[in-house]
């Protein structure tokens, strides 16, 4: 490796540069925002509808979905909080690795990264003036980058995942819930029924929006589903009810 390349290994701090997350990181939040609304909607649906059936009762109804909702977003929050805990964790742990590995075999390392951009299809020559002049601009960014996938300075967040999936479920699960409060008790059912359709169709739109897959498949998946949950709760419910009575 030439004189001018000098591996430090060193771990850019929190306020050497700013730090903004990249697009694809955005759309998978919101991705996952949009899922757990989903959650949020076809949960809540299947449980206020299977106690409407079994109860005309709006005290019951709403003490039913409002508990689900608190424990659905309760859950999706610890959930998602520990799962991305584990991954900021394995992050973390292949950052130190590679900072190890700077330290102690800086040539190694560099001709691994010329390699990299080789198999990317530059030329030898290129390839290795691109490795220098990254090396020499920050070594540790530039064989994280391109060898892990990770930004050092876009780590993923457990707070935020947290915070996202339980207010996405939240709006989510509102839904279903206002739908079944509002209207007298004959129509209750059938407009909870429209109301959760026309929610589950706009989160699949989006869903296969920002995943780039066919609309029609997936929103049809997901209205069908939604719509199979709630007939089966709803025969639950008035089955419940009826041996109640």
């Amino acid at each position: 490796m030439s004189d001018s390349v000098q591996v430090t290994g060193e771990v850019p701090s929190e306020g050497s540069r700013p730090s903004t997350p990249s697009l694809n990181n955005r759309l998978n939040w919101l991705r996952a925002g949009v899922l757990g609304a989903n959650d949020g909607i076809v949960s809540t649906a299947g449980l206020v509808v299977g106690v409407a059936a079994a109860t005309t009762e709006r005290s019951a109804i709403f003490t039913a979905g409002f508990a689900g909702l608190v424990a659905g977003a309760v859950s999706m929050a610890l959930g998602e909080y520990v799962s991305v805990s584990a991954q900021r964790d394995t992050e973390r742990a292949l950052l130190k690795k590679e900072k190890r590995e700077l330290q102690e075999t800086p040539e190694e390392e560099f001709a691994e990264l010329v390699g990299i951009y080789e198999d990317k299809g530059l030329s030898p020559e290129t390839a290795r003036k691109v490795a220098e002049e990254l090396t020499e601009h920050d070594a540790f960014a530039a064989h994280v980058e391109v060898e892990l996938g990770i930004d050092p300075n876009d780590l993923t967040n457990p707070w935020h995942a947290a915070i996202s999936s339980a207010v996405s479920f939240t709006i989510g699960a509102a839904i279903p819930l206002i739908a079944i409060l509002l209207p007298a008790t004959g129509s209750r059912v059938p407009i909870a029924f429209f109301a959760v359709l026309i929610a589950l169709a706009l989160t699949g739109t989006i869903s296969a929006t920002l995943g780039g897959a066919r609309k029609s498949r997936a929103v049809m998946r997901v209205v069908l589903g939604g719509a199979l949950a709630m007939a089966v709760t709803y025969g639950v419910g008035q089955l419940v009810g009826t041996g109640l009575g």
